[in-house]
């Protein structure tokens, strides 16, 4: 879905997942210093919208969800995953409940997959699944923004900012008065910053919560049964996950950035050394120079030396091994 914001000045487009909205607007360094600064807006109006509705709504959701949502506060925003029945990740969804509504946005174009997986586990419950992603559009508002927000709407704030579920047909309007936009690549620089992890970014088909860090965030331990609880339990009473999340420092005198999926050796094993892990995302930020996240193998230690291909990197640990 194209988004109108495409034709304010300098809009440039976003490829691959993140299709459809601006990957930035001419000045990313800039962009990204705005939304530090609590300035601004970012365009994500190509995110799958999905509602649950109807009086069972939490208590349904807390069934499936890994999050503990049956008596979620109207207002308070949480994310959650799905995982498959051997504990892997599936679906990661940021959502709010308004007091009749649970909102919630997720990975473009997955969308449907979530809903034909909610659709198969309604049975008697009282609840209905819709996808609003034809006419409504999510908005991100950074933290410190005084931004007004229009009545009606339903909002996510969290200590990153705020998640707008704007009508559609207000966008243009909207952001006419929220700020300088900023673009989907300002937003990931401060994604990779603040150590958050993102579906089919950070994850793989084996991926894990635990190798994450979304124990917490996105994780309830004490919350009832749900599909994959096993794998999350056994992970977290008896052992440790085979990989870990680690925030990279690379080499700022490289002028290509190592791009996901490129492998990671430990530095003194030289070329030929084992393949110890590989980078997720990697962006340039205004303030650290170009930096990553990664994941690695458990036993990787972490004050190793790395490299990305030919790029040196150097570690900070997010999961601890």
């Amino acid at each position: 879905m194209k988004s109108p914001l495409l034709t304010l000045p300098g809009a440039v487009p976003a490829e691959g997942v993140d299709e459809g909205v601006a990957a930035h607007y001419g000045d990313l360094f800039r962009e990204q210093r705005a939304l530090a600064d609590g300035t601004g807006f970012v365009d994500l109006s190509h995110r799958g919208v999905v509602t649950v509705t109807g009086e069972d709504r939490l208590a349904w959701l807390h069934l499936l969800l890994t999050q503990h949502v049956s008596d979620l506060p109207a207002g308070q925003a949480t994310e959650a995953l799905i995982l498959s029945a051997n504990g892997h990740i599936e679906h990661a969804l940021y959502l709010v409940d308004d007091g009749e509504t649970v909102w919630a946005h997720v990975e473009p174009g997955s969308q449907d997959a979530l809903i034909a997986y909610l659709e198969s586990m309604k049975f008697f419950y009282r609840v209905e699944v819709a996808d609003r992603t034809a006419d409504i559009a999510v908005l991100h508002l950074p933290a410190g923004s005084i931004a007004e927000v229009p009545e009606g709407v339903a909002v996510r704030e969290t200590p990153y900012g705020r998640d707008l579920f704007l009508p559609r047909a207000d966008l243009e309007a909207y952001a006419g008065q929220a700020g300088p936009p900023a673009g989907i690549l300002a937003y990931e620089a401060l994604r990779v910053e603040q150590h958050r992890p993102r579906l089919g970014f950070e994850t793989d088909h084996r991926t894990i919560p635990h190798e994450l860090g979304w124990i917490g965030s996105a994780v309830h331990l004490q919350k009832g049964c749900y599909r994959g609880q096993e794998t999350v339990a056994r992970v977290q009473n008896l052992g440790k996950p085979p990989r870990r999340l680690v925030f990279l420092h690379l080499d700022g005198s490289e002028v290509h950035l190592p791009v996901a999926g490129t492998e990671l050796r430990i530095a003194d094993d030289g070329p030929d050394g084992r393949k110890v892990g590989f980078i997720t995302t990697s962006v340039r930020h205004h303030e650290l120079g170009p930096v990553a996240l990664a994941l690695v193998k458990r036993n990787v230690a972490v004050d190793a030396p790395l490299v990305a291909g030919d790029t040196a990197a150097a570690q900070e640990v997010v999961v601890e091994p």
